[in-house]
Protein backbone atom coordinates (compact mmCIF):
# COMPACT_ATOMS: atom_id res chain seq x y z
CA UNK A 1 0.00 0.00 0.00
CA UNK A 2 2.75 2.38 0.78
CA UNK A 3 4.06 1.57 -3.01
CA UNK A 4 0.55 2.47 -4.39
CA UNK A 5 0.80 5.94 -2.08
CA UNK A 6 4.63 6.79 -3.56
CA UNK A 7 3.70 5.58 -7.07
CA UNK A 8 0.28 8.15 -7.19
CA UNK A 9 2.56 11.28 -5.95
CA UNK A 10 5.15 10.40 -8.05
CA UNK A 11 2.47 10.81 -11.14
CA UNK A 12 1.09 13.55 -9.22
CA UNK A 13 4.46 15.71 -9.08
CA UNK A 14 4.88 14.55 -12.95
CA UNK A 15 2.21 16.02 -13.80
CA UNK A 16 2.79 18.97 -12.11
CA UNK A 17 6.36 19.49 -14.29
CA UNK A 18 5.14 18.52 -17.48
CA UNK A 19 2.15 21.15 -17.04
CA UNK A 20 4.40 24.01 -16.25
CA UNK A 21 6.61 22.87 -18.81
CA UNK A 22 5.10 24.39 -21.52
CA UNK A 23 5.51 28.05 -20.17
CA UNK A 24 9.15 27.16 -20.77
CA UNK A 25 9.15 25.61 -23.73
CA UNK A 26 7.52 28.31 -25.41
CA UNK A 27 10.34 31.17 -23.62
CA UNK A 28 13.02 28.73 -24.90
CA UNK A 29 11.10 28.91 -28.53
CA UNK A 30 11.97 32.98 -28.61
CA UNK A 31 15.67 31.85 -28.62
CA UNK A 32 15.87 28.58 -30.59
CA UNK A 33 14.33 26.95 -33.18
CA UNK A 34 12.51 23.86 -31.97
CA UNK A 35 14.87 21.31 -33.02
CA UNK A 36 17.96 23.38 -31.58
CA UNK A 37 15.74 23.48 -27.83
CA UNK A 38 15.57 19.83 -28.10
CA UNK A 39 18.99 19.27 -28.99
CA UNK A 40 20.03 21.56 -25.11
CA UNK A 41 17.62 20.16 -23.62
CA UNK A 42 18.20 16.41 -23.79
CA UNK A 43 22.24 17.81 -23.52
CA UNK A 44 21.08 19.73 -19.89
CA UNK A 45 19.52 16.25 -19.06
CA UNK A 46 22.10 13.85 -20.17
CA UNK A 47 24.59 15.74 -18.21
CA UNK A 48 22.12 15.79 -15.11
CA UNK A 49 22.36 12.37 -15.63
CA UNK A 50 25.75 11.13 -15.85
CA UNK A 51 27.63 13.69 -13.10
CA UNK A 52 25.73 11.51 -10.20
CA UNK A 53 26.79 8.41 -12.29
CA UNK A 54 30.48 9.65 -12.56
CA UNK A 55 31.08 10.49 -9.40
CA UNK A 56 29.56 7.20 -7.89
CA UNK A 57 26.42 9.26 -6.24
CA UNK A 58 24.42 6.53 -8.27
CA UNK A 59 25.23 3.14 -9.47
CA UNK A 60 23.85 1.79 -12.65
CA UNK A 61 23.09 -2.13 -12.48
CA UNK A 62 22.64 -2.02 -16.44
CA UNK A 63 25.22 -4.46 -18.20
CA UNK A 64 26.50 -3.91 -22.08
CA UNK A 65 24.29 -6.51 -23.39
CA UNK A 66 21.56 -5.50 -21.74
CA UNK A 67 21.18 -1.96 -23.50
CA UNK A 68 19.99 -3.42 -27.33
CA UNK A 69 16.83 -4.45 -24.95
CA UNK A 70 16.16 -1.17 -24.21
CA UNK A 71 16.97 0.94 -27.45
CA UNK A 72 13.43 0.08 -28.51
CA UNK A 73 11.91 1.63 -25.32
CA UNK A 74 14.22 5.00 -25.53
CA UNK A 75 13.30 5.15 -29.31
CA UNK A 76 9.51 5.42 -28.84
CA UNK A 77 10.42 7.51 -26.43
CA UNK A 78 11.68 10.21 -26.24
CA UNK A 79 13.10 10.23 -29.71
CA UNK A 80 9.93 9.31 -31.50
CA UNK A 81 8.06 11.18 -29.37
CA UNK A 82 9.17 14.54 -29.72
CA UNK A 83 10.40 14.29 -32.76
CA UNK A 84 6.82 13.41 -34.56
CA UNK A 85 5.71 16.05 -32.03
CA UNK A 86 7.47 18.80 -33.27
CA UNK A 87 7.31 17.74 -36.89
CA UNK A 88 3.40 17.59 -36.76
CA UNK A 89 2.60 20.69 -35.00
CA UNK A 90 3.90 22.32 -38.38
CA UNK A 91 1.33 20.60 -39.84
CA UNK A 92 -1.40 20.78 -38.05
CA UNK A 93 -3.04 23.12 -34.94
CA UNK A 94 -2.13 22.93 -31.40
CA UNK A 95 -5.85 22.44 -30.51
CA UNK A 96 -6.06 19.76 -32.88
CA UNK A 97 -2.44 18.12 -31.60
CA UNK A 98 -3.86 18.72 -27.72
CA UNK A 99 -7.02 16.83 -28.64
CA UNK A 100 -5.66 14.07 -30.04
CA UNK A 101 -2.52 13.85 -27.23
CA UNK A 102 -5.57 13.39 -24.93
CA UNK A 103 -6.39 10.00 -26.04
CA UNK A 104 -2.74 8.55 -25.05
CA UNK A 105 -4.54 7.06 -22.14
CA UNK A 106 -7.14 5.07 -24.46
CA UNK A 107 -4.61 3.57 -26.51
CA UNK A 108 -2.43 2.48 -23.23
CA UNK A 109 -5.36 1.33 -22.12
CA UNK A 110 -6.04 -1.12 -25.14
CA UNK A 111 -2.40 -1.97 -25.55
CA UNK A 112 -1.94 -2.84 -21.87
CA UNK A 113 -4.88 -4.92 -21.86
CA UNK A 114 -3.68 -7.17 -24.83
CA UNK A 115 -0.03 -7.06 -24.27
CA UNK A 116 0.37 -6.96 -20.42
CA UNK A 117 -3.00 -8.37 -19.95
CA UNK A 118 -3.98 -5.54 -17.52
CA UNK A 119 -7.50 -5.98 -15.22
CA UNK A 120 -9.43 -3.52 -15.38
CA UNK A 121 -13.39 -3.16 -14.31
CA UNK A 122 -15.98 -1.14 -16.72
CA UNK A 123 -16.63 1.68 -14.49
CA UNK A 124 -12.58 2.35 -14.47
CA UNK A 125 -12.49 2.17 -18.25
CA UNK A 126 -15.52 4.73 -18.29
CA UNK A 127 -13.61 7.12 -15.65
CA UNK A 128 -10.59 6.96 -18.08
CA UNK A 129 -12.69 8.02 -20.94
CA UNK A 130 -14.24 10.84 -18.80
CA UNK A 131 -11.19 11.99 -17.96
CA UNK A 132 -9.78 12.25 -22.09
CA UNK A 133 -13.32 13.66 -22.49
CA UNK A 134 -12.61 16.33 -20.35
CA UNK A 135 -9.35 17.14 -22.08
CA UNK A 136 -11.22 17.40 -25.65
CA UNK A 137 -13.78 19.28 -24.05
CA UNK A 138 -11.57 22.13 -22.99
CA UNK A 139 -9.13 22.27 -26.38
CA UNK A 140 -12.88 21.71 -28.56
CA UNK A 141 -14.22 25.06 -26.24
CA UNK A 142 -11.08 27.09 -27.26
CA UNK A 143 -11.70 26.48 -30.53
CA UNK A 144 -10.06 24.03 -33.02
CA UNK A 145 -8.47 25.21 -36.27
CA UNK A 146 -9.02 22.14 -38.28
CA UNK A 147 -8.68 24.15 -41.27
CA UNK A 148 -4.92 25.31 -40.36
CA UNK A 149 -4.51 21.19 -40.46
CA UNK A 150 -4.03 18.65 -42.69
CA UNK A 151 -4.12 14.87 -42.82
CA UNK A 152 0.21 14.63 -42.65
CA UNK A 153 0.38 16.48 -38.95
CA UNK A 154 -2.51 14.58 -37.92
CA UNK A 155 -1.00 11.25 -38.57
CA UNK A 156 2.15 12.30 -37.02
CA UNK A 157 0.33 13.73 -33.93
CA UNK A 158 -0.82 10.57 -33.77
CA UNK A 159 1.86 8.48 -34.58
CA UNK A 160 3.82 10.69 -31.85
CA UNK A 161 0.42 9.94 -29.11
CA UNK A 162 0.96 5.91 -30.28
CA UNK A 163 4.48 6.40 -29.39
CA UNK A 164 3.70 7.64 -25.78
CA UNK A 165 1.27 4.79 -25.25
CA UNK A 166 3.94 2.11 -26.43
CA UNK A 167 6.77 3.65 -24.41
CA UNK A 168 4.05 3.21 -21.27
CA UNK A 169 3.17 -0.44 -21.65
CA UNK A 170 6.86 -1.52 -22.72
CA UNK A 171 8.47 0.44 -19.83
CA UNK A 172 5.74 -1.25 -17.37
CA UNK A 173 7.47 -4.64 -18.38
CA UNK A 174 11.07 -3.36 -18.27
CA UNK A 175 10.61 -1.90 -15.06
CA UNK A 176 10.48 -5.65 -13.86
CA UNK A 177 13.45 -6.46 -15.49
CA UNK A 178 15.56 -3.35 -14.42
CA UNK A 179 15.73 -0.87 -12.28
CA UNK A 180 13.90 2.78 -13.05
CA UNK A 181 17.21 4.53 -13.16
CA UNK A 182 18.87 2.70 -15.81
CA UNK A 183 15.81 2.68 -18.04
CA UNK A 184 15.75 6.25 -17.40
CA UNK A 185 19.74 6.71 -17.97
CA UNK A 186 19.18 5.03 -20.99
CA UNK A 187 16.06 6.89 -22.57
CA UNK A 188 17.99 9.64 -21.38
CA UNK A 189 21.06 8.90 -23.78
CA UNK A 190 19.37 8.28 -26.42
CA UNK A 191 17.37 11.68 -26.37
CA UNK A 192 20.93 12.81 -26.13
CA UNK A 193 21.93 11.07 -29.14
CA UNK A 194 19.19 11.29 -31.40
CA UNK A 195 18.27 15.36 -31.09
CA UNK A 196 22.02 16.79 -31.06
CA UNK A 197 22.55 14.44 -34.41
CA UNK A 198 19.12 16.44 -35.71
CA UNK A 199 20.04 19.59 -34.97
CA UNK A 200 23.79 19.42 -35.97
CA UNK A 201 23.19 17.48 -39.42
CA UNK A 202 20.10 20.71 -40.09
CA UNK A 203 22.68 23.70 -39.04
CA UNK A 204 25.72 21.78 -41.43
CA UNK A 205 23.11 21.19 -44.21
CA UNK A 206 22.32 25.35 -43.57
CA UNK A 207 25.79 26.34 -43.06
CA UNK A 208 25.06 28.52 -39.59
CA UNK A 209 26.88 25.66 -37.52
CA UNK A 210 28.53 28.63 -35.30
CA UNK A 211 25.37 29.78 -34.14
CA UNK A 212 24.63 26.02 -32.30
CA UNK A 213 25.22 27.46 -29.11
CA UNK A 214 24.06 31.20 -29.59
CA UNK A 215 20.96 31.17 -27.45
CA UNK A 216 23.14 30.42 -24.19
CA UNK A 217 23.90 33.76 -24.73
CA UNK A 218 20.34 34.76 -23.55
CA UNK A 219 19.42 34.19 -19.60
CA UNK A 220 15.46 33.01 -19.95
CA UNK A 221 16.81 30.18 -22.26
CA UNK A 222 19.31 29.11 -20.04
CA UNK A 223 16.52 29.42 -16.92
CA UNK A 224 14.12 27.79 -19.58
CA UNK A 225 16.57 25.08 -20.47
CA UNK A 226 17.54 23.74 -17.42
CA UNK A 227 14.29 23.04 -16.15
CA UNK A 228 13.30 21.29 -19.17
CA UNK A 229 16.20 19.45 -19.54
CA UNK A 230 16.62 18.63 -15.25
CA UNK A 231 13.30 18.82 -14.30
CA UNK A 232 10.60 18.00 -17.21
CA UNK A 233 12.93 15.62 -18.60
CA UNK A 234 15.29 13.42 -17.02
CA UNK A 235 13.00 14.08 -13.35
CA UNK A 236 9.71 13.24 -14.88
CA UNK A 237 11.44 10.05 -16.71
CA UNK A 238 12.49 9.14 -13.17
CA UNK A 239 9.25 9.51 -12.00
CA UNK A 240 7.16 8.16 -14.98
CA UNK A 241 9.42 4.62 -14.42
CA UNK A 242 9.65 4.63 -10.65
CA UNK A 243 5.19 5.00 -10.84
CA UNK A 244 5.15 2.76 -13.62
CA UNK A 245 6.78 0.07 -11.26
CA UNK A 246 4.69 0.21 -8.85
CA UNK A 247 1.10 0.56 -10.68
CA UNK A 248 -0.86 -0.41 -13.82
CA UNK A 249 0.30 1.63 -16.87
CA UNK A 250 -3.39 2.11 -17.81
CA UNK A 251 -3.59 3.86 -14.71
CA UNK A 252 -0.59 5.98 -14.49
CA UNK A 253 -1.33 7.45 -18.12
CA UNK A 254 -4.64 8.89 -16.85
CA UNK A 255 -2.32 11.02 -14.80
CA UNK A 256 -0.87 12.99 -17.53
CA UNK A 257 -4.06 14.64 -18.17
CA UNK A 258 -3.62 16.62 -15.34
CA UNK A 259 -0.91 18.65 -16.68
CA UNK A 260 -3.62 20.09 -19.13
CA UNK A 261 -5.22 21.70 -15.69
CA UNK A 262 -1.36 22.69 -14.44
CA UNK A 263 -0.91 24.49 -17.58
CA UNK A 264 -4.14 26.07 -17.76
CA UNK A 265 -3.19 27.20 -13.78
CA UNK A 266 -0.28 28.54 -14.84
CA UNK A 267 -1.67 30.39 -17.95
CA UNK A 268 -3.88 32.32 -15.97
CA UNK A 269 -1.93 33.05 -13.01
CA UNK A 270 1.98 33.57 -15.04
CA UNK A 271 0.82 34.57 -18.39
CA UNK A 272 -2.29 36.38 -17.65
CA UNK A 273 -4.68 34.31 -19.77
CA UNK A 274 -8.48 33.86 -18.85
CA UNK A 275 -10.00 30.94 -16.67
CA UNK A 276 -13.59 30.02 -18.64
CA UNK A 277 -16.66 28.39 -17.42
CA UNK A 278 -15.01 25.16 -19.61
CA UNK A 279 -12.05 25.07 -18.28
CA UNK A 280 -13.96 24.43 -14.36
CA UNK A 281 -16.30 21.94 -16.19
CA UNK A 282 -12.93 19.98 -18.30
CA UNK A 283 -11.45 20.23 -15.01
CA UNK A 284 -13.95 18.38 -12.88
CA UNK A 285 -14.48 15.69 -15.38
CA UNK A 286 -10.41 15.00 -15.62
CA UNK A 287 -10.27 14.95 -11.62
CA UNK A 288 -13.26 12.71 -11.21
CA UNK A 289 -11.92 10.88 -14.03
CA UNK A 290 -8.72 10.44 -12.79
CA UNK A 291 -9.74 9.97 -9.01
CA UNK A 292 -12.45 7.18 -10.55
CA UNK A 293 -9.59 5.35 -12.35
CA UNK A 294 -7.69 4.63 -9.50
CA UNK A 295 -10.41 4.37 -6.81
CA UNK A 296 -12.30 2.06 -8.74
CA UNK A 297 -9.13 0.09 -10.07
CA UNK A 298 -7.80 -0.21 -6.24
CA UNK A 299 -11.46 -1.39 -5.61
CA UNK A 300 -11.31 -3.83 -8.23
CA UNK A 301 -8.01 -5.08 -7.12
CA UNK A 302 -9.28 -5.66 -3.74
CA UNK A 303 -12.00 -7.73 -4.73
CA UNK A 304 -9.85 -9.97 -6.86
CA UNK A 305 -7.20 -10.37 -4.15
CA UNK A 306 -10.03 -11.47 -2.22
CA UNK A 307 -11.41 -14.20 -4.46
CA UNK A 308 -7.91 -15.22 -4.99
CA UNK A 309 -5.94 -15.20 -2.71
CA UNK A 310 -3.28 -17.41 -4.11
CA UNK A 311 -2.57 -13.99 -6.33
CA UNK A 312 -1.30 -12.45 -3.35
CA UNK A 313 2.07 -14.14 -3.28
CA UNK A 314 2.40 -13.41 -7.24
Amino acid sequence: MQDKQKAIMAALLNALIIGLSFIFVKIALTSATPTDTLAHRFTMSFLAATIPVLFGWVRLSIRAKDILRLIPLASLYPALFFALQTFGLVYTSSSEAGIIQATVPIFTMLMATYFLKEYSTWPQKLATLLSVAGVIYIFAMKGMSVATGNSIGTILILLSALSMAGYSVLAKKMTKSFHYIDVTYMVTIIGFLSFNAMALYQHIAEGSLTSYFAPFADTSFVVSIVYLGVLSSLITSLLTNFALSKMEASRMSVFNNLSTLVTIVAGVLFLGEKLAYYHLIGAVMIIIGVIGTNFLGAKAATRKVIANPKSTSM
